[in-house]
């Protein structure tokens, strides 16, 4: 185990990041666990959506430590870089999963 990393952010900005991306790692598993109450009205599409929602969730928990320690990093070199493809996906793939949501539900 690596020693932690510090930085002299009063406002605990890393951590605060890091703590947003856990309670969307942590919204994807709820969400994926809500689907399958949809599944005997929807069958195997269900299935489809809780994987991929598994993935999301699987893959922001993978990348977290990366985040947080890029985050550290550019804080004590005084610039901090926004994971800009990290967001875009996010927000891609929330609104297929909205857009997904309300077709199921209009077309049964």
């Amino acid at each position: 185990m690596s020693a932690p990393l510090i930085h002299d952010d009063p406002g605990l900005q890393p951590e605060r990041t890091t703590l947003a991306w856990t309670r969307t790692t942590v919204s994807y598993a709820v969400c994926s666990a809500i689907l399958l109450r949809w599944l005997p009205h929807f069958g195997l599409v269900i299935v489809g959506f809780i994987g991929l929602m598994v993935v999301m969730a699987l893959g922001i928990y993978a990348s977290q430590r990366a985040r947080h320690r890029a985050s550290v990093k550019g804080l004590t070199a005084g610039r901090v870089r926004a994971p800009v493809g990290a967001v875009a996906t996010m927000t891609l793939s929330l609104t297929g999963f909205g857009v997904a949501g309300i077709t199921l539900i209009l077309l049964s």
